[in-house]
């Protein structure tokens, strides 16, 4: 396998502040946390995955709810997405990202519909563990986020990290500038987010993603 193409659908991006210590100590040694203006930031993104493809595979796996809890690291050289866990209701799409990644993927029972305009949304991880309930909506007009701001902070990431046979590696993720829309959201039940609503909520309607092999991370000693 040479890599990954995909699409992913209706994200919904929410995103708390988390003193930064939190988050410092549960991630593996030699990576960083990535900052915005001094603030460490816990996301949970919701959306839908389809037409994954291996490179030179013909046929895609399909379609699939997703449901990410991540934060922002860093190695010496690059920054990029720490993913505490990952649920997916493909249980093909759970094992090989878990073999060929090293992702924390779970097998989730998930449930996703459009109604009214906006976009319902649940998951819970089989044999116990995170759930979530809520609904999200576009709220604004699509446009890439600005440089340097918050959104693209939290949203422009071309790196994901992950633990990979004891040893921490990197991957590089190709993709155009999101198109962002200010969103609401209500979430009904979730285990894993802070008290209180999320700072930020942003939504995008599509993204074509083309995500490379793993190759080692650049650690901090």
């Amino acid at each position: 396998m040479r890599g990954l193409t995909m699409e992913w659908h209706d994200l919904c991006f929410l995103h708390w502040r988390v003193p930064a210590e939190q988050l410092r100590q549960r991630l593996p040694a030699g990576l960083e946390l990535d900052l915005f203006e001094g603030e460490a930031w816990l996301g949970l993104v919701p959306f839908v995955m389809q037409n994954v493809r291996p490179l030179g595979i013909p046929n895609p796996f399909g379609y699939f709810p997703e449901f990410n809890v991540r934060t922002y690291v860093r190695d010496q050289q690059h920054s990029g997405v720490w993913f505490f866990s990952l649920d997916a209701a493909d249980l093909l799409a759970v094992r090989a990202a878990r073999l060929g990644f090293g992702l924390p993927y779970f097998h989730a029972s998930m449930d996703r519909v459009w109604r009214d305009q906006w976009c319902y949304y649940a998951t819970r991880r089989r044999g116990g563990g995170l759930e979530f309930r809520g609904r999200y909506r576009p709220a604004g007009e699509a446009a890439p986020a600005s440089p340097g701001s918050l959104e693209e902070f939290l949203c422009e990431r071309y790196w994901l990290f992950s633990c990979w046979r004891g040893q921490v590696h990197r991957a590089r993720v190709h993709h155009t500038p999101y198109q962002l829309q200010a969103a609401e959201a209500e979430i009904f039940t979730c285990d894993v987010a802070p008290d209180g609503p999320p700072a930020s909520v942003l939504f995008s309607r599509v993204q074509k993603v083309r995500g490379e092999l793993l190759e080692a991370a650049c650690l901090f000693r």
